[in-house]
């Protein structure tokens, strides 16, 4: 068994691309033409870290309801959890690139952590080593 994405809700395609690939350093896996249910163009887009099984499928938001979720997907919550090997130049270079971090790192048990922004506005934990 495996999971293989998790959805990431934007405003648009090519911005959120730029963002995870330029800036995090994920690889494009796949930007193909669909269509929605009811037929409407579209885009497949999948995103994932280098070496990792689980992607983001980045989801450009369709109406009123996915437009409110943009930026907000857990609440207010971190809903999504990056590990490192090296907390320290991934960090530097993040916030050289202008990454907005809310959390200046800090070690727990877990390891060092650091909470940014992504494009959009979802929390994430930049994890190191324990």
């Amino acid at each position: 068994m495996q999971l293989d994405f998790v959805t990431v809700i934007v405003d648009e395609y090519d911005p959120a691309i730029t963002f995870f690939t330029s800036i995090l350093g994920f690889d494009l896996v796949e930007d193909s033409p669909a269509l929605t249910n009811d037929g409407h163009p579209k885009r497949w887009v999948v995103v994932r870290p280098p070496g990792a099984q689980t992607g983001l499928l980045l989801a450009r938001a369709d109406g009123e309801r996915q437009g409110a979720a943009v930026g907000d997907q857990a609440a207010g919550r971190v809903g999504f959890f990056l590990r490192v090997e090296d907390f320290g130049s991934t960090f530097r270079r993040m916030t050289d690139a202008g990454v907005t971090f809310v959390r200046e790192p800090r070690t727990e048990p877990y390891g060092r952590v650091a909470v940014f922004l992504d494009i959009v506005g979802n929390r994430w934990d930049l994890l190191g080593d324990r």
